[in-house]
């Protein structure tokens, strides 16, 4: 048996997640043999301009994702739950996915800096005020768009989110695909080519992790985000990190589809990597 993590994970805290429990996730990843869960909640902020702030899950209601207290709430959790399975032979971690928007990098700032974060996913989830990762939201974006304009509206943001400094990993990099191949077909697979690989330098030169997705496996898509030629391209790059996550977000989506990605990585001679408190470590994948 393949020794596996799971390092996207979505607890009730996510405002678009089942209201499975972070005890929750933990019982089950005992189910699957996991030996390590990063919780990764989402941070959003795309739709602060229109007056919504209630972008988090908390005290059984919608929460002020500017209203930090929730915050507390969370760490406070994922501290009992370090806890209660350590001598169960899981290890828990905190972590956070944060969509990246330029207009709020002060507070992003002040958050990840403020918090005992293990792991930080930087997402671009929001463009020109749509979610691309939304099944109706991306519809108005990608009709009104060439793919050019795609391409350029989304690797700006990239590049600026991975200069930011703020983030230990980049989550789902291709997430466009996602919606997008339903107006561009399969031309968005090719979107990031001669765009990217500056990018990746960077990541690189920053010792930044590359987050193998296998979400898309589940919605129709016939390869991880991001896919097998941006995983050869961030090698060709210099990239050593890679974390792997099911992007889960309710109980039956976890560890989902971990075992290819354990397989993509080991093909390019690579292993996962697990993170605390921001740094960066291999993790044995060997067989127990």
């Amino acid at each position: 048996m393949l020794k596996k993590i799971d390092y996207h994970v979505h607890p009730d805290y996510s405002i678009d997640a089942d209201r499975a429990k972070i005890k929750d996730y933990c019982h089950r990843a005992l189910e699957l043999n996991l030996e390590e869960i990063c919780f990764t909640t989402h941070l959003e902020f795309g739709h602060l301009e229109e007056g919504i702030d209630t972008l988090v899950y908390y005290r059984g209601k919608p929460w002020s994702v500017l209203s930090l207290e929730w915050l507390d709430g969370y760490f406070a959790e994922i501290h009992q739950a370090q806890q209660e399975f350590k001598d169960l032979g899981l290890k828990v971690k905190a972590g956070a996915e944060i969509g990246f928007q330029r207009k709020y990098e002060n507070v992003i700032e002040k958050i990840v800096n403020q918090y005992p974060f293990d792991y930080v996913l930087g997402a671009i989830h929001c463009l020109q005020g749509c979610s691309i990762a939304s099944k109706y939201e991306s519809i108005d974006y990608f009709a009104h768009r060439d793919l050019a304009t795609v391409g350029h509206e989304y690797f700006t943001l990239l590049e600026e989110a991975v200069k930011s400094g703020f983030f230990d990993a980049i989550a789902h990099l291709d997430i466009y695909c996602r919606y997008g191949s339903r107006h561009f077909g399969d031309r968005i697979s090719t979107l990031h080519r001669g765009i990217l690989e500056p990018i990746l330098k960077e990541m690189a030169r920053r010792n930044m992790a590359l987050e193998i997705n296998t979400s898309s496996l589940s919605r129709g898509l016939k390869e991880f985000h991001p896919s097998r030629e941006i995983v050869a391209l961030a090698v060709k790059a210099g990239i050593k990190i890679f974390t792997v996550g099911s992007d889960a977000h309710k109980l039956e989506e976890l560890g989902r589809h971990i075992d290819a990605a354990l397989a993509l990585l080991k093909e390019f001679n690579l292993n996962p990597h697990v993170f605390t408190r921001h740094q960066a470590a291999p993790f044995p994948t060997d067989r127990i």
